[in-house]
């Protein structure tokens, strides 16, 4: 899925490294919902956050992504996607994500495609 819709190399960063990201944020749970201290929800399997990404109805957003937080929850994640690659080239790269840092930066990440053929 995410080669199919070019995250492979996108803005620099492989599958390796978003399949790091997935795995550090939700875990691959495209359903995965958490609540931050602000009142803002994350959503989806890239853990995008409603102050500044999606619209959920609930207080302040900015939607730069404009979608409904909704569609992040879905399991065929292409509004996910859309949403993350956004965040990734006008926000600071993966970086926009603390988890990213923490787990996946600067680390041989090949073993998330290893035997896969990518």
């Amino acid at each position: 899925m995410l080669k199919a819709q070019g995250m492979d190399g996108y803005k620099g960063y492989s599958i390796s490294d978003w399949l790091c990201l997935t795995q550090s944020e939700s875990y691959y749970n495209t359903k995965a919902t958490n609540h931050d201290s602000d009142g803002s929800t994350c959503y989806g399997i890239f853990q995008v956050n409603s102050y500044y990404w999606c619209y959920d109805g609930q207080g302040h957003t900015s939607n730069l992504c404009q979608v409904n937080c909704s569609e992040l929850l879905k399991d065929d994640a292409v509004a996910a996607i859309k949403c993350a690659k956004y965040v990734v080239q006008y926000h600071n790269g993966m970086n926009a994500w603390v988890s990213w840092g923490r787990h996946c930066e600067g680390r041989d990440l090949s073993y998330f495609v290893s035997g896969c053929g990518v």
